[in-house]
């Protein structure tokens, strides 16, 4: 599909009543994963939307293109609520976090199998074992709070097990800014992968930092709270990838066709019904905002759209689905880096004086105060062993004991073998 060869609609009439604009809630027993994976998708991809028009707003004093912004940005808004809406006022704040951080996992690993840039695959792996591990902490918390098993909300397509520690993921954010890509030389993939993942990542740091508060434990809270400090280095890490040097209009272009490419991307691969059919009305609206981004390309900078996308037509849809072999091999192949400024190293690699030791000196001076250490440790307190859910024993053997919570794995030396990343032919 090519969206620029699609007729748009009249903006004003692409806004919604209080009527259409509530949507029916999907039955948390009963939803397929995946459809909530997308649902948190896209709710994250409109939030970025609509902070990046803010941003863009802040940054002219043109009150015409102010006044344009504001019109597609106001339709974005009643988007992202729409969607945000679609989540059951019966499920909760822990429920809905295992949702984010499947997708985390299985967005990334659809990311990174896909992605020809190594460099940028590289960044997807790396933080890849981070959110699996996040997932398996959270999981742990769900199951001694709540008595939830997490296997069935992830369908027991996504595994739930230790990755990279969560202890080892604070970084110096020295560390966490990467070298950003040229989107008029890279590819239309590898463009549109850099925007996804940050967009939900965004969206991920943005609801831990809301919802920290929420948590109903002091144990929860302290692990929202460590766990946001974490998305934050993602979002840093991940933002950094993206071409700083395109223009306002030019990104606003790509942020528009992004749009259209996710919504469109979700309708391929949606199987319920009702959640398909919002899917192709967001289609919808999107190609009609992708358009006024076009009409502003040209009126403000004389560009057509075909100078910042050469090639309008989408590539495959993105498909949210299982990846238990690929995480397993990025876990056997690289839990034992970590990143250092423009790349990775093996722990054993670094300096004693570097900026990683640094930190972590300073955020984690005993692990007996670490959030995310502390919940694994009740869980095995209370029942012995801590909860997972594995269709084989972790291929890490260092993280294989289920009665001990490993923080030496990806934070000190020789704690576990690694090879290195491998990029795709």
């Amino acid at each position: 599909m090519n969206p620029f060869n699609e007729k748009p609609r009249p903006l004003i009439k692409l806004i919604e009543n209080w009527q259409r604009l509530y949507p029916r809630p999907y039955d948390r027993r009963e939803v397929d994963p995946y459809t909530k994976t997308r649902i948190i998708l896209m709710n994250g991809t409109e939030f970025e939307a609509n902070w990046f028009s803010h941003g863009f707003a802040r940054l002219t004093d043109d009150n015409d293109l102010r006044r344009e912004l504001a019109l597609t940005r106001y339709i974005e808004k009643q988007q992202q609520l729409k969607i945000s809406l679609l989540k059951p006022k019966d499920e909760s704040i822990l429920e809905h976090t295992i949702g984010y951080e499947q997708l985390a996992v299985d967005l990334t690993a659809e990311l990174a199998q896909r992605e020809l840039d190594c460099y940028v695959k590289t960044a997807l792996d790396f933080a890849l074992l981070e959110d699996f591990d996040h997932l398996y902490r959270y999981a742990n918390l769900l199951e001694g709070e709540q008595g939830v098993f997490a296997e069935w909300l992830v369908g027991r397509y996504t595994e739930i097990m230790p990755a990279r520690p969560t202890i080892s993921h604070h970084r110096h954010p020295f560390d966490n800014v990467k070298k950003g890509l040229n989107s008029k030389t890279a590819d239309v993939q590898t463009v549109l992968s850099t925007m996804i993942i940050t967009a939900a990542e965004q969206q991920t740091m943005n609801y831990y930092m809301n919802v920290t508060n929420f948590a109903k434990s002091d144990a929860g809270r302290r692990l929202y709270q460590e766990i946001a400090m974490v998305e934050e280095e993602h979002v840093s890490h991940y933002e950094s990838l993206m071409d700083a040097g395109a223009s306002q209009f030019e990104k606003l272009l790509w942020h528009e066709y992004a749009e259209c490419y996710l919504y469109w991307s979700c309708y391929s691969t949606e199987t319920d019904p009702y959640i398909k059919n919002l899917w192709e009305e967001n289609l919808s609206i999107e190609i009609s905002h992708l358009h006024k981004a076009v009409e502003l390309l040209r009126k403000y900078e004389g560009k057509e759209w075909q100078e910042v996308i050469p090639c309008g037509d989408f590539p495959a849809p993105i498909s949210l689905h299982e990846n238990v072999d690929y995480v397993r091999r990025i876990l056997t192949d690289t839990v034992q880096y970590t990143s250092l400024k423009d790349d990775y190293a093996r722990i054993k690699n670094l300096p004693d004086d570097a900026d990683f030791f640094t930190l972590q000196n300073i955020v984690n001076p005993t692990v007996d105060i670490v959030p995310s250490h502390n919940v694994i440790e009740q869980t095995i307190r209370r029942r012995g062993a801590d909860y997972r859910f594995q269709l084989a024993p972790n291929p890490v053997p260092e993280l294989r004991d289920r009665r001990k919570d490993n923080t030496s794995v990806g934070r000190k030396p020789n704690s576990a073998p690694s090879t290195d990343f491998f990029c795709n032919d």
